[in-house]
C-alpha cells in the first residue's frame, strides 16, 4: 500500500517517521486465538518529490494451526513535474505471505497518475502503469512454482483529512498479467486514524488480498495505536 500524508508536511517539515501496533486476543477452552498486525514506516516530501518506505508483519494464530506469518516492504516515490494534477510514480515491493501461499514475490515498476479531485483534505487519484513480478509461490497441489511476468497495476486512491483530528485513506489495486490469462492480483486497504494525542493516533485498519494463482484470499480487519513524527 502507498501512504500518502500531506497534511502534516510543510516548509519547514520534510520528514515523517511512525509506527503501528495493533492486534487481538481470543482465549477460549479450546486454547489462544491472536492475530498481530505491526509496520513501521518513514517518508520524506520536497518541494515536487515525495518519497515513502514502509515495512510490515502480520503474525495469525489459531488452536488448530498458523493462520498468518506474513511480511510486506514497500518503497514508492511520486514526481510532481508535469501537468497540473498529474504526477509520475515509482514502486519497490517485496512479499512473503503465509496465508496467500506466496514464499517470495519482488515487484518493481513505474506509470502515471491524475488526481480526479484535488484539495489540500481531500485527494482522490487514478493511476496506471507497468510493474516488472518475479515469484515463487505454492500451488493448490502443494508444488512450488518459480515464474516472472509483467503486470499493468491499475490504482484508485483517496486520502481525507479533517482538520488532523481524523484521516481516512483507501487504496484499491488490480494487477492483471499481462502474458498469463487468470493471473491476477487484487487488493483493498482502507484505515482511520483518530487523534488521541499530538503525535498518537488510534487506527483502525481494513485489508483484502486475492492471489488468483494460489487461488487464496485474506481479509484482516485489527485497531491498535500508531505514533507519526514529522520532523
Amino acid at each position: 500500500m502507498v501512504t500518502q500524508a500531506y497534511a502534516q508536511y510543510n516548509d519547514s517539515t520534510h520528514y515523517m517517521t511512525g509506527a503501528q501496533a495493533s492486534g487481538t486476543f481470543n482465549k477460549t477452552n479450546d486454547g489462544l486465538t491472536m492475530l498481530f498486525n505491526n509496520s513501521i514506516r518513514g517518508g520524506m516530501k520536497f518541494n515536487s518529490f515525495v518519497m515513502n518506505a514502509n515495512s510490515s508483519w502480520i503474525y495469525g494464530k489459531t488452536p488448530a494451526k498458523l493462520s498468518n506469518n506474513d511480511w510486506n516492504t514497500a518503497l514508492d516515490f511520486n514526481l510532481y513535474k508535469t501537468l497540473p494534477h498529474f504526477y509520475y510514480w515509482g514502486l519497490l515491493t517485496h512479499t512473503s505471505s503465509y496465508s496467500l501461499k506466496i514464499r517470495n514475490q519482488l515487484q518493481g515498476g513505474l506509470g502515471i497518475a491524475y488526481r480526479v479531485w484535488d484539495k489540500p483534505h481531500f485527494r482522490v487519484s487514478i493511476s496506471n502503469g507497468i510493474i516488472y513480478e518475479t515469484s515463487s509461490i505454492i500451488q493448490t497441489d502443494s508444488s512450488i512454482l518459480n515464474y516472472a511476468t509483467l503486470r499493468n497495476s491499475l490504482r484508485i486512491q483517496f486520502n481525507y483529512n479533517y482538520k488532523e483530528i481524523f484521516k481516512i485513506r483507501g487504496v484499491g489495486f488490480y494487477q492483471p498479467s499481462l502474458e498469463y490469462r487468470n493471473d491476477y492480483i487484487l487488493n483493498a486497504n482502507a484505515s482511520l486514524n483518530v487523534k488521541l494525542w499530538r503525535w498518537l493516533n488510534f487506527t483502525t485498519t481494513a485489508n483484502y488480498n486475492k492471489i488468483s494463482r494460489t487461488k487464496r484470499e485474506n481479509f484482516i480487519f485489527t485497531y491498535g495505536l500508531t505514533a507519526e513524527y514529522y520532523f
